[in-house]
């Protein structure tokens, strides 16, 4: 649901500097013109629309807030398991009006890139921002085509391909899809809060056969494994009343999948939830607010923010109850140098009665600080 998202989650770096417009000199006895005023001229999310592929596999530059989010698992050819980010965030800033600078960021770029490797007991994580423009970062229209420098997103031929590298580990990995996009909510229009306002337009892909190669420290593996990729795209994310979610993508090993959310308000009430399921003969079922519930079972904290974070959980989900167990402990997201955020994203097993059924990605926000979409 990256996600992870509005200056992206609080005001950016790359934002925090002012903008001022361009000087001018004035003929005499001409008054001055009034301080330029912020650009708020955002398109909505409106129920109704139907997506339409391959056109919503690109970016939609007239909302304010966009990411193209892929999570999942791999292998390495030793069978030693490892997961898996790789997340852009594609941000239209409030932009002054009457500013002719090409410097102007009318667009940012924000990439998280993370592995978690039980084997070093570590999350391995990088992040980058960039403006678009100038030959540094991008957003294609019309099919997925997302990069800042190396790092990149791009579907092409019907596959999907991803890169980062941060400064001690790599990924360079191939998605191929083995079923359509799937829209979440109605056609697509996913409620995220009781007004109708509070909304995304969001499809995810589940069960993408994945192949590659991961770098570490300068060893390249070659790797196998799933992922689950989500996009999605608001100008009007949370409601005020909001702290920050809950949220699962699950693929499950007969073929299905599950996707599930709730959003929090103060003191863990539930504002809004849904999801997703989908069964081994690709049956799809769009869950209400009343059929999700998400119990935390285990806390973890960590030792360099402080935060506490629920890292194991029973998960209801229409007829689907699993359990989910993290591949490690610390996977938690430092982003505040980005979007400004502390997360956690991590893979987890999901269980029935002690069994392993399937592997995803489970991520928190908001439990160190509200989330705030600006």
């Amino acid at each position: 649901m990256k996600r992870l998202l509005g200056t992206l989650f609080a005001v950016t770096p790359m934002l925090a500097f002012t903008l001022a417009a361009a000087p001018r000199t004035l003929e005499p006895g001409a008054a001055p013109t009034l301080a330029p005023v912020p650009d708020t001229t955002y398109a909505q999310v409106l129920p109704g629309r139907v997506l339409r592929f391959p056109g919503d596999l690109g970016a939609h530059p007239r909302f304010r807030t966009e990411w193209w989010y892929v999570t999942g698992w791999l292998h390495t050819a030793a069978g030693a398991p490892l997961g898996f980010q790789i997340t852009f965030f594609r941000e239209r800033p409030d932009i002054w009006r009457g500013n002719p600078s090409a410097f102007t960021p009318r667009q940012i770029l924000i990439a998280h890139c993370a592995l978690a490797d039980p084997a070093h007991r570590s999350l391995w994580r990088a992040q980058r921002i960039e403006r678009a423009g100038f030959g540094l970062a991008g957003a294609g229209t019309g099919d997925t085509a997302v990069w800042i420098g190396r790092w990149r997103l791009v579907h092409r031929g019907g596959i999907y391909r991803g890169r980062c590298k941060g400064a001690d580990f790599g990924l360079d990995l191939a998605f191929t899809p083995t079923e359509p996009p799937l829209p979440n909510g109605v056609d697509g229009y996913s409620r995220k809060g009781a007004g109708p306002d509070a909304a995304s337009e969001y499809y995810s892909i589940p069960q993408l056969r994945v192949s590659g190669h991961v770098d570490r420290r300068g060893h390249a593996d070659p790797v196998t494994g799933d992922a689950w990729l989500d996009h999605e795209w608001s100008s009007a994310y949370l409601s005020r009343s909001a702290v920050g979610w809950d949220w699962i993508g699950v693929n499950l090993r007969d073929g299905g999948s599950v996707m599930a959310f709730r959003i929090r308000g103060a003191n863990g009430a539930v504002l809004w939830a849904g999801g997703t399921v989908t069964d081994a003969n690709h049956r799809i079922r769009i869950l209400s607010p009343d059929e999700v519930r998400f119990t935390p079972l285990r806390d973890w904290t960590s030792p360099r923010t402080g935060i506490r974070f629920p890292v194991e959980w029973r998960i209801h989900a229409g007829d689907q109850r699993l359990m989910l167990r993290p591949l490690l402990d610390d996977q938690e997201n430092d982003a505040r140098a980005t979007s400004g955020a502390v997360y956690w994203e991590g893979a987890v097993r999901a269980l029935q009665q002690g069994r392993v059924v399937g592997h995803g990605y489970l991520e928190l926000t908001g439990y160190g600080a509200p989330l705030r979409l600006r």
